[in-house]
């Protein structure tokens, strides 16, 4: 007879400690999205180049519509799936709702309905859209030519 294997303790942890990851990973994209069109624009301003080479420009634009489509089709973002089933394994707390909706909420008191949200993530979209076209991507300069 085989006999039942049971969780431990530091099984729990684990799952924590992945949740955690997880959450620092969803902050990283969410920094990422945001800090990325303020280098666009500052970048242009200031003359670096390197705000607008290609990979570095679809990667944003990729980041912010696979937001705003989410938001659209009221899909929860996989990440906050992700943590939130990592934390229900760790037997810790979960939350309601999209990862921003929920750390908006909690760091700035600050409630409102999906639509809100959904009308931000869009908007943020468009102004990314509207920077690609004002400061288009450029290509890598060829080695041996300035940038």
């Amino acid at each position: 007879m085989g006999s039942a294997i049971e969780p431990t303790a530091a099984d729990g942890s684990i799952y924590r400690l992945l949740a955690d990851a997880v959450l620092l990973l969803h902050l990283g994209v969410v920094v990422f999205v945001v800090a990325g069109l303020l280098l666009v624009l500052a970048g242009n301003w200031c003359g670096w180049n390197w705000v607008n080479r290609l990979w570095f420009r679809l990667l944003h634009l990729a980041a912010i519509a696979v937001v705003a489509a989410q938001a659209w089709f009221g899909v929860i973002c996989p990440l906050t799936t992700l943590e939130m089933w990592l934390r229900h394994k760790g037997d810790s707390l979960t939350y309601q709702g999209g990862f921003v909706e929920h750390w908006m909420q909690r760091l700035l008191y600050y409630e409102a309905p999906t639509w809100v949200f959904t009308l931000a993530y869009t908007l943020f979209g468009l102004l990314v859209l509207l920077v690609w076209f004002y400061f288009p991507p450029t290509r890598a300069a060829k080695k041996g030519r300035p940038d």
